[in-house]
């Protein structure tokens, strides 16, 4: 199965941890930081990176910033929405749904896990108020 990509259609936010790079670039477009696109496509940042990012110390942010050539107040926005996504996730504001990646017999099963386990995966993230 081969996962097809539109461009009108951003990634679904709940579905962040297991993006793409592709997904990735999407959003970045739909937060206007697409000019970082390519440079994180050329890095492979893809969800699972973005999350391990909360982790950060002021070290690795500092790697970062000058890694993918960021100015601040655009690695502030990065934050901010990722952060919006999280908190979306934790009060179950997103739909939960399927993978692309996952078979479709595997649907309902897996629905049902994620709606018990939004909390708990998101909590996860260290999630700062």
């Amino acid at each position: 199965m081969v996962r097809q990509i539109s461009r009108q259609q951003p990634p679904e936010p709940l579905d962040f941890f297991i993006w793409t790079v592709e997904d990735v670039g999407l959003w970045l477009e739909e937060i206007n930081l697409g000019s970082y696109r390519q440079t994180f496509k050329e890095n492979g940042v893809n969800g699972e990176y973005l999350e391990g990012m909360s982790m950060f110390t002021t070290e690795q942010i500092l790697r970062f910033i000058r890694k993918y050539h960021m100015k601040w107040g655009d690695f502030i926005t990065l934050c901010k929405e990722l952060r919006r996504i999280k908190v979306a996730c934790l009060k179950g504001e997103q739909k939960v749904r399927r993978p692309w990646w996952a078979p479709s017999c595997l649907s309902v099963v897996f629905v049902k896990v994620a709606e018990q386990n939004r909390q708990s995966r998101v909590v996860s993230l260290k999630l700062e108020p």
